[in-house]
């Protein structure tokens, strides 16, 4: 474990643009890949790098947060490693909760100070990528910087979506802006490499991760830069002219789940036939609480392009490009189309299915002779038999007692209940 470092996992504000997902949990809480959790990316790859040190900040929705936590990150009673959460929490001397990133970091210095360590590696809890942080903390000391960002190449019409910075000769990082305006662009032009070139990929976004060294960050956050609440927006700007700041590249897979059309994406991305995020490198493994589920049973059902989790039981039709989370149950006849099935966090019991029908209630899971497609179903969801849901293009972004239609995908909330011959 490298012990002069401490990892700093952010866990984000109220993720109003992963809403209805987000509702009744925090962003890095939201179920990914069937079985995983978000906050488990970043996680995941401190421990696959070799940090072992890692603080969880929390604020909003956090229960479940904390929860996942608990039950799944356990070691040695002889090892120095831990994954410990920090809430956000009203004292005497700062009766705020956490107003933003830099904000976050700050409010939490005096729980992280207690540990020695000589950086500190700031990461957000919504993204998914496979990066070892070795290379980029190797790189952090080799060119003596005292701020690093790790940056990704991206073509002109991503960059007006990011923060983009312009490095010099020796990859220090001379300026920064904030989602610039297309007809500027050319002036935001760096060196990625003669690769990324080639692809059009010409400025350098930052992807919200950092080193800083422990006296660098504390004097910013407690001194320099006392009143500013962001890193992206306030931070890592204004230590441009007073702090050596270091972009490191990063060329692989990264993306940011920051709504629900980028959440849908990464997850049907994930059943290509060579995904770019590789839940199955030995070497990158992606760690999450581990459940004593049995495998998976499937009954006369047409599968392509489909990842299925532990616990299913399935008996649908067809199921096409999709994932498919813990405990999914699909009734005869039923065809999936690209869709995100989130799964139960619990089984009925034949009992309990004889009483739901009794009482006019659908089991839970996916009935019979449904047809569900461009869909997330949430955790918990009860769809009766002969559902059509058709997400698509032609439906407009809405908000209902159930489900939610945001980019022509279809949300159904969590714990929602469809009755039979139900139609969105």
């Amino acid at each position: 474990m490298i012990k002069s470092v401490v990892a700093v996992i952010l866990g984000g504000g109220a993720g109003s643009r992963l809403s209805p997902l987000t509702s009744t949990r925090s962003k890095p809480a939201v179920p990914i890949a069937g079985k995983y959790r978000l906050v488990d990316i970043p996680i995941s790859n401190c421990l696959n790098s070799d940090i072992g040190r890692m603080y969880v900040l929390t604020q909003f929705n956090s229960a479940s947060l904390n929860k996942h936590i608990k039950n799944t990150y356990h070691f040695s009673v002889f090892s120095a490693a831990f994954v410990d959460i920090i809430a956000a929490e009203q004292t005497p001397d700062n009766p705020a909760w956490f107003q933003g990133t830099a904000d976050a970091v700050r409010q939490s210095l005096r729980h992280i100070n207690q540990q020695d360590f000589n950086y500190v590696l700031i990461l957000s809890g919504d993204q998914l990528y496979q990066m070892d942080f070795q290379e980029m903390i190797d790189n952090h000391i080799k060119s003596e910087a005292e701020i690093s960002i790790a940056t990704i190449p991206v073509a002109a019409k991503e960059a007006t979506e990011f923060g983009i910075l312009k490095k010099g000769d020796d990859n220090t990082i001379q300026s920064f802006i904030e989602k610039p305006k297309a007809e500027i662009l050319k002036e935001w032009v760096s060196d990625t490499g003669e690769t990324m070139k080639s692809q059009g990929r010409n400025y350098l976004a930052s992807m919200g991760i950092y080193i800083f060294n422990r006296k660098t960050l504390f004097n910013s956050l407690l001194e320099d830069f006392k009143d500013s609440t962001d890193f992206g927006k306030e931070i890592i700007p204004f230590s441009i002219d007073k702090h050596k700041v270091v972009s490191f590249q990063y060329e692989g897979y990264w993306t940011d789940i920051g709504n629900i059309h980028s959440f849908f994406e990464a997850n049907l991305a994930l059943t290509k036939d060579v995904p770019e995020f590789n839940l199955f490198d030995n070497k990158k493994a992606v760690y999450t609480r581990a459940r004593m589920l049995p495998p998976a049973k499937i009954s006369g059902t047409t599968l392509e392009k489909t990842i299925i989790a532990e616990g299913c039981i399935i008996n649908a039709s067809r199921v096409e490009n999709s994932v498919i989370g813990i405990r999914t149950r699909i009734g005869y006849g039923t065809t999936v189309v690209s869709c995100y099935i989130m799964g139960t966090d619990y089984y009925e019991t034949m009992e309990e299915m004889n009483a739901s029908v009794s009482n006019g209630l659908p089991k839970l899971g996916i009935g019979e002779r449904c047809y569900i497609k461009n869909a997330i179903i949430d955790k918990n969801c009860r769809i009766g038999n002969d559902v059509r849901i058709n997400g698509g293009k032609h439906l407009s972004n809405s908000d209902h007692l159930l489900y939610t239609i945001k980019d022509g995908i279809v949300v159904v909330k969590k714990g929602a209940v469809l009755p039979d011959g139900f139609v969105i």
